[in-house]
């Protein structure tokens, strides 16, 4: 199967889960699946191990669980959280009339908080036919179709952000406070603990990421005023490999990987799509998590970052520019270098669920390094 299709990148269990417990389970508690199911691993999913599963009538499903073992973030793999943002969206889909207003998404089934069943808590999704692009080039695609592409996850991102929590039901799914202030000081607290995780061969520490204490400090002092976009529902990891593109169409059928969702400022997830608009054509060869960093020239993406705030404001119904996007740009590569020193902390701890995680948990020192360049860029330019 082609690695541009959901389905593409699963193979052989690495993260072993007793099928037979699980059958029994899904046997008993949903007549959705007609267990029993046979099970095989995405290689994608960086921190929740994803199982494709496929029932006695040939219908096929995902499966999200946490890892095995000791956490190092008691609120990190929340599966619970995804559940719920999935099924209060499938909820809002159902009472909405204009298709062009939903928001693609795969329907939940089963949440199972019951730990003896396999060992951990997971739940149970439709599966969705359609493409998942590994590279955000989307070199299969033509220009014209790359920009589409584009421009829908775009369009997609700015109704998900004009949602109002509250009429979904999920106005208490997360903090009112103002939402970069409390990233900083979580996410920091989680990277001190990541960089004190000891490789159980070598006996190193993973380490921190290069001006750790002077970022923060800077972040800290820069915030951007919140009140005018209000809050609103933050997927937390918005980018162009957590997509599922129609089979043909250069449109968005599901949104993907909902493990950090919480309320907060919706330029977050703007900041997380155009990230590979943050890195140099010098760095590496292709992907941002997958096989280094690269940049997004245009011709490799035949759309301006100019255009894609355009188009993000139209939809969203706000000013453009956008004046407080440089900081969300820098933040957002920062928080980058966090999750990418957490994959770095799981594979010391042999608790990693990818099978690049060794070569993506090595990424952290440069993107710090990045996210850096990035606001001492925008103060030497007058930009904040």
């Amino acid at each position: 199967m082609s690695p541009t299709k959901i389905g593409g990148g699963y193979g052989e269990i690495r993260a072993s889960i007793p099928i037979g417990a699980l059958n029994e389970y899904l046997s008993q508690h949903t007549h959705v699946i007609k267990a029993p199911v046979t099970v095989k691993q995405f290689q994608y999913g960086q921190s929740n191990p994803t199982y494709f599963l496929t029932d006695v009538l040939g219908i096929r499903f995902v499966l999200r669980k946490k890892p095995s073992g000791t956490l190092l973030s008691p609120t990190a793999h929340a599966i619970e959280r995804e559940f719920r943002v999935l099924s209060a969206l499938q909820l809002y889909n159902e009472h909405t009339k204009d298709d062009t207003r939903k928001i693609p998404i795969p329907n939940p089934i089963i949440l199972c908080e019951d730990q003896a069943v396999i060992g951990t808590s997971f739940y149970v999704m439709e599966f969705l036919e359609g493409r998942i692009f590994a590279d955000f080039k989307m070199p299969q695609l033509s220009p014209s179709e790359r920009k589409a592409c584009w421009l829908d996850a775009v369009r997609v991102l700015a109704l998900l952000g004009s949602l109002n929590p509250g009429d979904l039901g999920l106005e208490t799914f997360g903090p009112h406070t103002a939402y970069f202030p409390r990233q900083i000081k979580s996410l920091a607290r989680i990277s001190r603990l990541q960089a004190e995780a000891v490789d159980v061969d070598t006996k190193q520490t993973v380490g921190p990421i290069p001006y750790f204490e002077e970022s923060i400090q800077w972040y800290s002092t820069h915030l951007p005023h919140e009140s005018k976009v209000g809050t609103r529902i933050v997927h937390g990891d918005y980018k162009i490999d957590n997509l599922v593109f129609h089979p043909t169409e250069t449109r968005v059928i599901g949104i993907l990987d909902w493990e950090l969702c919480t309320l907060g400022s919706p330029l977050a997830d703007l900041g997380n799509l155009t990230l590979p608009y943050n890195f140099g054509p010098s760095i590496a060869t292709t992907g941002y998590l997958s096989e280094g960093l690269r940049g997004a020239p245009q011709e490799a993406i035949p759309i301006t970052l100019g255009e894609i705030e355009r188009e993000y404001c139209q939809v969203a119904k706000m000013s453009y520019p956008i004046k407080e996007m440089p900081f969300v740009r820098s933040w957002m590569t920062f928080r980058l270098a966090i999750i990418s020193q957490g994959i770095a902390a799981r594979h010391a701890r042999r608790q990693a669920s990818s099978l690049s995680a060794q070569d993506q948990g090595k990424l952290f020192h440069k993107l710090g390094l990045i996210a850096r360049d990035i606001y001492i860029e925008a103060r030497d330019g007058s930009q904040l």
